[in-house]
């Protein structure tokens, strides 16, 4: 039977005596812990502590509840309770403390790298920027991961029959590892893959590649896939291990400043240098031009024609897909309005007839 508390030589009730454990206790703690909460809050309202600031505002409810975990099994000795159910109280709470902890560690971990990745990336975001939130969202992943699976090991441990079962197997079964190590096995690449891309950046957030034929953004990279949000609005979903084991065009490695070609092919008799400054005239013109590189050569001779490339910079590959674009629709209107003879053309000389 239950012992009742004596409080003042005066015996409580059993059921007012059990609200101190499970009710009283976890109350005036949290209570503690909001006025923590709230000084906290107030020293550090006026101050340049964001990473602080966002730790303490994150998990709040995960530290909520193992506090009051906490309060329980510090105040479970308060009641007498028999053994078989004072154990049994114990354990649920010792259990239940662990998966908080874990959970309240692993919201304040997540919670420091959401503090660097408040924010948006913007289109000309320069390679520095782009690599160090690629890699503070892959070990992002990592970390929670790895907080949520030594969480849930400790927990199975901890309890005798699951650790009974799991052992039998393991002792049993020797093959089960080795079933079990061949299924792992992609998720294991997938996981060593995205730590080489967190380290060696072949990839980032933002780059702009070309993966099997298509040409895109690299818009989110998991534990096990990249998303590349394509120019037609689609999304191309790609192992994150091909990115470790097969060549890609990574158009914006080190910068997001790229040179690019227009070909225009005319007749001989085209004067260059005119079309030279009619390129020019276009390209100053546009603020798509960075005004970095501008070249206009003759590259070949073709049979019919001359081949005259237009080297033009731009600041990244939305503005230099725009600026070809351009070039090419103005210097087809100018050779139509000012050299329609100069287009490519055909000639045929007939010589030697007489009139009959």
């Amino acid at each position: 039977m239950l012992s009742n508390l004596l409080i003042g030589g005066r015996e409580l009730p059993l059921w007012l005596s059990l609200l101190i454990p499970f009710v009283l206790a976890p109350a005036l703690a949290l209570v503690a812990l909001r006025l923590v909460h709230a000084l906290l809050d107030r020293v550090l309202a006026g101050s340049q502590a964001r990473l602080l600031r966002r730790i303490l505002a994150d998990g709040r409810g995960a530290v909520r509840v193992t506090i009051a975990l906490l309060a329980v099994e510090v105040a479970l000795p308060a009641v007498d309770l028999p053994t078989a159910a004072e154990q049994a109280a114990s354990r649920a709470a010792a259990l239940g403390l662990v998966v908080a902890i874990g959970w309240a560690l692993t919201r304040k971990v997540a919670a420091a790298f959401d503090a660097y990745l408040e924010g948006e990336l913007g289109e000309n975001a320069d390679w520095l920027q782009r690599r160090r939130r690629t890699q503070l969202i892959v070990f992002r992943r990592l970390a929670v991961s790895a907080g949520i699976t030594l969480t849930a090991g400790l927990v199975l441990t901890a309890i005798p029959a699951v650790r009974a079962v799991g052992l039998s197997l393991f002792a049993s079964a020797g093959v089960a590892g080795i079933v079990a190590g061949l299924a792992a096995r992609p998720a294991v690449s997938n996981l060593i893959a995205g730590i080489q891309i967190a380290l060696t950046q072949p990839i980032r957030l933002g780059d702009a590649v070309l993966v099997e034929g298509e040409w895109g953004h690299v818009a989110e990279i998991t534990a096990t896939y990249v998303t590349i949000a394509t120019w037609d609005q689609r999304s191309l979903v790609v192992p994150i291990g091909y990115f470790t084991e097969r060549p890609i065009r990574n158009w914006t490695k080190t910068s997001a400043q790229l040179l690019d070609t227009v070909f225009v092919y005319v007749d001989y008799a085209m004067p260059v240098a005119e079309l030279r400054a009619e390129a020019q005239r276009i390209v100053e013109a546009t603020p798509l031009w960075d005004r970095r590189v501008f070249a206009v050569q003759v590259t070949d001779l073709k049979e019919r024609s001359i081949e005259i490339r237009v080297l033009m910079s731009a600041a990244n590959s939305g503005a230099m897909f725009d600026l070809r674009c351009l070039m090419r629709e103005q210097l087809i209107a100018f050779l139509a309005e000012k050299y329609p003879r100069s287009l490519p053309q055909a000639r045929l000389s007939v010589s030697g007839l007489q009139a009959a």
